[in-house]
């Protein structure tokens, strides 16, 4: 059995294939980025998954791609925890998920920018056999330009500094928890505060159009093609795909402003997994 894996930071997709590329199941558990949760959580979410736990030992092969795995602590960390659970496994291949959304959107030897917007983001561009990194993540905190947990973030520090319209931001707090309390226990007590801040993210794409929703989608998908997208050169001149929630939820303001920036849209979807499935039936099984 051969598990394909893709996973972010809010949820993993797997899709378990046989020798001869059947589909044999597909299951969901939450995401494991190896650089905000422990090992012991790591563990926990694959352990509680039924379908994962019944048929760990038939793993011949598992090919994982990740947030959070672009560095070589987190990568061995989550490298252990398979081959601890998948105990048969002859073959573990981790990469980070920059290579999923590579395999899910591009042709043979294709040229294009490859860009993640999701609870994290990030852009790549592959010159038609390798991929070329301009700027190294530092995290949520940091960067992720126009990812889930920057526009969360951005709509909390806006309702607590009361630069949210009246009208929208008693919307905001009818629907969720905003006690400062609640917002520090999950941002400094709780893992995974990139995925807590993202959840707000669905409140901006509810209400995306509202005045001071459109503003904000604008602000942060135009600081993504100003600090990521136009670090390349050749940004004008390839496709530009782009895989995640965010860019599939917010297409119509992405398509808008790669038009008026000059690029060229390429494919938006929503996640990678089943073009990294066709991927590997290509290109790894035999």
């Amino acid at each position: 059995m051969i598990l394909v894996v893709d996973s972010g930071s809010t949820k993993t997709d797997w899709i378990a294939l046989s020798d001869e590329g059947t589909i044999l199941f597909q299951t969901q558990t939450l995401g494991l980025n190896p650089q905000v949760l422990s090992q012991e959580i790591l563990t926990e979410r694959i352990v509680n998954n039924f379908e994962l736990y019944k048929h760990r030992n038939e793993v011949a092969r598992l090919y994982f791609y990740g947030a959070g795995c672009g560095v070589n602590k987190p990568r061995k960390l989550i490298d252990e925890v398979f081959k601890e659970f998948f105990k048969e496994a002859q073959e573990v291949v981790i990469k980070e998920d920059t290579y999923a959304a590579l395999y899910a959107t591009t042709e043979e030897n294709e040229k294009a920018i490859v860009c993640i917007l999701g609870t994290g983001s990030n852009c790549s561009y592959f010159n038609g056999s390798e991929i070329e990194q301009k700027v190294v993540s530092l995290g949520y905190v940091l960067m992720d330009d126009a990812s889930g947990n920057y526009f969360g973030r951005q709509l909390l520090r806006d309702y607590k500094f009361n630069i949210i319209p009246e009208d929208l931001a008693t919307i905001f707090s009818n629907s969720h928890d905003l006690s400062s309390e609640t917002i520090k226990n999950h941002l400094y007590k709780n893992p995974n505060p990139n995925t807590y801040l993202a959840t707000f993210a669905r409140f901006l794409i509810e209400n995306k159009d509202h005045v001071y929703c459109q503003s904000l989608i604008r602000k942060g998908l135009s600081l993504f093609i100003e600090n990521q997208i136009f670090q390349y050169p050749e940004a004008k001149e390839v496709p530009i795909h782009f895989v995640g929630s965010i860019a599939f939820y917010l297409e119509k303001e992405l398509s808008t402003l790669l038009n008026e920036y000059g690029l060229i849209k390429g494919k938006i979807l929503k996640r990678p997994i089943d073009g990294l499935v066709l991927h590997h039936k290509d290109h790894i099984l035999y």
